[in-house]
């Protein structure tokens, strides 16, 4: 991994001409197949399946057998920590469930808020180079919590034509209403405006390749989306109570993603620094996916060496990751001077897969920076909520005065009559 200094860093990344990537070509692809699959329908859908996927399907819809023939070959140990991490998850998210509220104040007032769910959430799960039944999870238990209706995924074939069965024991013990065999920037099209055979949802969340990404900001708008997710990254701060294995593994544990994958470790201790770089390579050597690590650590992978921790935070304000892991000595007291992460991992025992499986906590996060502004996904994505407002007539009449300057103010002469109106009228 390359070394540098946090002024080594920060020259870097603000040589870059700019992070926002050009993607005119991406987009015209995307927006044609948006407009083919608005136009064509399902038969837009085999067609881009067939083209994309190398698949012939004769239905988009998952079958019961299918369903079946999934649970039959998946293993009970699998499903014993399905179930487990089921438990986890849906236990931290009961806790973010909102409800109504009202106020009835003595003048004749009732201000509140109602909470409804969504009616329909449609839910992308990535394929091709992973099967990832634990997206499912964090993607549809929350909705469920939520109360949303009716909740489907889609999620491309394999070359067998059939969706992994590990995907479809989780959508199937998450509580998913439909299973689609259909991936790409045509899925987010199809969830956004419908099919002969797909219902248009009202949201739209889970991770995708850069096709899904554009082709959820297209659609937005016309359908909610949960957020334009990025490559997948980590930030480790280490201090020498770390254990540079432990260091290393975690950083590799994001690498192996997909080349554009962003592992970045910050330390005020450039022996430490030495000595994770080194267990980096000599791990990587021993793992599956090292074409792909390889290739992500040359592009993204950095070691940064900060003059103290205060400037370490400094600089994960600044890249405000996906995932922080703070090894350092008594993490929790350092909170505080966190304002930009998607999850935090305190201590040397809370690696960062254990958030992306098992823990609780949603491992849809912001990417890109973009947790300067934005959260996880949660049982909040999937409600919407109404203002309710109520007045007697006595409680108006003492507003009046106040509503009608206010109105006149913004030459808006027919607000002020709505009050004038009700205020002259008699009683019957």
């Amino acid at each position: 991994m390359n070394i540098m200094t946090a002024e080594q860093f920060r020259a870097e990344k603000n040589s870059l001409s700019d992070a926002t990537v050009n993607n005119a070509k991406l987009d015209k692809t995307v927006l044609d197949i948006i407009q083919n699959v608005r136009e064509s329908g399902d038969a837009a859908l085999f067609h881009y399946t067939e083209k994309f996927d190398g698949v012939q399907l004769g239905q988009l819809t998952v079958s019961q057998e299918e369903f079946l023939e999934a649970e039959e070959t998946v293993s009970d140990t699998f499903m014993t920590a399905l179930e487990q991490a089921r438990e986890n998850i849906a236990a931290f998210h009961e806790n973010q469930k909102e409800k109504s509220w009202f106020t009835n104040r003595a003048d004749g007032v009732m201000l509140g808020q109602q909470v409804n769910p969504l009616e329909k959430a449609g839910i992308y799960v990535p394929g091709g180079k992973a099967a990832y039944p634990s997206t499912v999870l964090m993607n549809v238990i929350p909705a469920k919590l939520a109360g949303v209706g009716k909740i489907c995924i889609t999620t491309p074939p394999g070359p067998d034509g059939k969706i992994s069965p590990e995907v479809l024991v989780a959508a199937k013990l998450a509580g998913v209403d439909k299973v689609y065999k259909l991936g790409g920037a045509q899925a987010i099209a199809a969830l956004a405006y419908g099919t002969e055979s797909i219902e248009k949802v009202a949201k739209i969340v889970g991770p995708g390749n850069a096709f899904v990404a554009r082709a959820k900001k297209w659609v937005y708008g016309d359908v909610a989306i949960d957020m334009i997710a990025g490559p997948s990254e980590i930030c480790v701060v280490a201090d020498e109570t770390a254990q540079p294995e432990f260091a290393a593994a975690d950083l590799l544990s994001q690498a192996e993603h997909d080349e554009q994958a962003r592992s970045i470790c910050i330390t005020t201790n450039r022996v430490l620094a030495e000595k994770i770089s080194e267990s980096v390579s000599s791990q990587t050597g021993q793992l599956e996916r090292k074409a792909i690590i390889e290739k992500s650590l040359e592009a993204n992978g950095k070691i940064i060496i900060a003059d103290t921790l205060s400037e370490a935070f400094d600089v994960v304000n600044e890249i405000a990751p996906e995932h922080l892991q703070l090894m350092i000595e008594n993490p929790a007291e350092k909170l505080g001077t966190i304002q930009n992460a998607g999850a935090i991992f305190l201590g040397n025992y809370a690696p960062e897969p254990l958030g992306d499986y098992f823990a609780g906590p949603n491992h849809t996060l912001p990417t890109s920076g973009t947790a300067v502004f934005s959260s996880p996904l949660g049982v909040y994505d999937f409600v919407k909520k109404s203002s309710i407002i109520q007045y007697s007539r006595q409680a108006l009449q003492e507003a009046s005065d106040s509503i009608i300057t206010l109105a006149n103010a913004e030459g808006l002469t027919a607000h002020a009559n709505s009050i004038l109106i009700r205020r002259d009228v008699n009683d019957a």
